[in-house]
């Protein structure tokens, strides 16, 4: 009886060690795919804050302190 309960035990561990490396691969994508949104988010707020450079460097140009004799 207690060969039958050590084979049990043995195969609940090695379904338990099964199951374990399946989440840590689960986890190591995770981390890969956050990696990668940060990255893309970025690269996404730099393209913006860029543009916003050039549309705040226009409206300066524009911009004059003379007036216009009508």
């Amino acid at each position: 009886m207690l060969k039958k309960d050590n084979k049990t035990e043995k195969q609940v561990i090695d379904d338990l060690k099964k199951e374990n490396q399946q989440l840590k691969d689960e986890v190591d994508s995770l981390w890969m795919m956050l990696d990668e949104m940060t990255k893309t988010d970025i690269e996404n707020w730099s393209s913006i804050l860029d543009e916003l450079q050039l549309d705040v460097a226009s409206r300066a140009l524009m911009v004059t302190k003379k007036k216009v004799d009508c």
